[in-house]
């Protein structure tokens, strides 16, 4: 396949582990016999994120020399993960991953770390026997906030799941997360090999400790003592993962097509910046993670309660706004100066004092960096992927600092008015009268009592499956009746012009 391209590049090559060898003057590529990593991690939710970002410090440290032991098999569960499947298994599991700096500079590279996928809606025996082997001693994953199939206001697993409850059912093959990890910790217990390490990825507050929560939760629906043994006898780390990885687009692949002469299907853009904060408790060995830059510690919290409620509780605060003022791309956001100060006033005075101290971390520097990154305008993340799934994260992102500050007598004007955007948002159209798809799993909800919210203020934060009692709470409600009342008087930006003042 031929192809001058604007990169002056005379072939374009399929990515695939046969033209590797051809790749190596464009970029760097793995510097590993592929053929001799065998996976000792099982990871579910193979997206841009994990490839990002955990795949990418397992092939940093397979190019160090070591880890060929640690390599990743992902697993797909859900229906849409099958464009994953084709995807990698057309290259052989191999992706690019394109860092962009602010500077307009390209940093590209191979990854190789993933060596195999198993698609678990086809064969979900194969995943279970995956999880099951000696080999695999680490099962991690990025399944996304809403799903751990828990209660935003409980904080329990939810017993009456339909999916959970086919599960559950005597005889059935298990096709959800749970039931697929939980049947492998079975037969590895039968077997008596030592339980693999669950370790969750995703952006929840104690994510190990959730985990632990919810898979034994699971395991106790159909035996209560093996849901003890679970509790006590399987490592759930909880960890702090960092790095903006917006959605592929079919516009990075043709960058890549003509930058680098590869034909990816699936190539990876992100940011610079990466962080990895990992509590150092595995049941059955874990990578050398310290050598490729991941910081073991003891407690976790700190990093995790900094991360969410400075950087993922900024981009809901920025989100909502912008998409009604009319933006699309997060960094033409950043860098409009009402928006800075409306998000520095919400870092310094609502978010930052919540937060117990951070060991080794300036917090007005991680502050400035953190806005800084999402000004990059090369990166290309969009304000729509901020927008979604709502009902999942401002629950676990703002409404933590919010109730935190009324319990404390803070300040709660800034983050009721995030609320309120997510509000107005959710009437499903922006202030030029354009539709607005809500992508949320409560959507229809959502938008039914968004649009009763005109006639009554409170329609929205009334919902006690998001709020709890939030709405009775007369600072919080007075704050945000007054920023709804702006945002349809007067709008997204005038309504944040008044909020950016002291």
């Amino acid at each position: 396949m031929s192809d001058a391209g604007p990169s002056g590049l005379a072939q374009v090559r399929r990515l695939g582990a046969g033209t590797l060898r051809h790749l190596r003057d464009r970029l760097p590529v793995p510097g590993y016999d592929r053929s001799r990593v065998t996976p000792g991690v099982v990871h579910i939710g193979v997206g841009g994120f994990h490839r990002s970002h955990q795949a990418m410090y397992h092939d940093m440290l397979m190019n160090q020399g070591g880890a060929l032991d640690w390599g990743i098999c992902g697993v797909g569960v859900l229906a849409a993960d099958r464009r994953m499947k084709e995807a990698l298994a057309a290259q052989d599991g191999l992706y690019t991953l394109i860092v962009k700096h602010a500077d307009g500079t390209w940093e590209p590279r191979v990854v190789g770390s993933i060596v195999e996928y198993l698609y678990a809606p086809d064969d979900p025996q194969a995943v279970i026997a995956k999880m099951a082997a000696q080999a695999t001693r680490v099962v991690s994953l990025t399944i996304t906030e809403g799903g751990y199939n828990i209660s935003d206001v409980t904080g329990e697993f939810d017993a009456a799941n339909p999916g959970v409850l086919r599960d559950i059912e005597p005889g059935t093959v298990p096709r959800t997360t749970f039931g697929l990890v939980t049947a492998a910790l079975w037969r590895r217990r039968a077997a008596s090999l030592p339980p693999f390490t669950v370790m969750s990825c995703d952006n929840l507050p104690g994510n190990g400790e959730l985990s632990k929560r919810v898979f034994s939760a699971f395991a106790r629906l159909r035996d209560p003592e093996f849901g003890d043994w679970i509790e006590r006898a399987v490592s759930f780390p909880n960890s702090m993962v960092d790095r903006i990885t917006p959605a592929t687009t079919s516009a990075d692949q043709d960058e890549v097509r003509q930058r680098l002469g590869i034909d990816d299907r699936w190539p990876v853009v992100c940011e610079p910046y990466a962080q990895w904060v990992l509590q150092d408790a595995f049941t059955a060995g874990r990578p050398e993670y310290d050598q490729a830059g991941v910081q073991l510690v003891e407690r976790v919290e700190p990093y995790e309660l900094m991360k969410l409620r400075l950087l993922n509780a900024s981009h809901q605060a920025m989100c909502y706004f912008a998409y009604l003022a009319g933006y699309r791309l997060v960094h033409q956001a950043a860098q409009d100066p009402v928006f800075r100060a409306f998000l520095l006033g919400y870092l310094d005075q609502e978010a930052t004092p919540t937060l117990p101290p951070v060991p080794g971390v300036d917090l007005d520097e991680y502050k400035r960096t953190l806005l800084d990154r999402f000004a990059n305008p090369y990166v290309g993340d969009t304000i729509a992927r901020l927008c979604e799934y709502g009902s999942d994260r401002i629950p676990k992102f703002l409404l933590p600092v919010i109730r935190s500050q009324l319990a404390a007598g803070g300040q709660v004007r800034r983050s009721a008015a995030v609320v309120a955007s997510w509000a107005r948002y959710a009437e499903g159209s922006d202030e030029q009268g354009a539709p607005i798809e809500v992508a949320d799993r409560l959507s229809d909800d959502l938008r039914r009592r968004a649009l009763g919210q005109r006639a009554e203020p409170d329609a929205f934060i009334a919902n006690r499956a998001v709020f709890g009692d939030l709405a009775e709470d007369e600072r919080f409600a007075g704050a945000y009746r007054s920023a709804l009342a702006s945002l349809h008087q007067r709008g997204a930006r005038a309504t944040l012009e008044s909020l950016g003042q002291p």
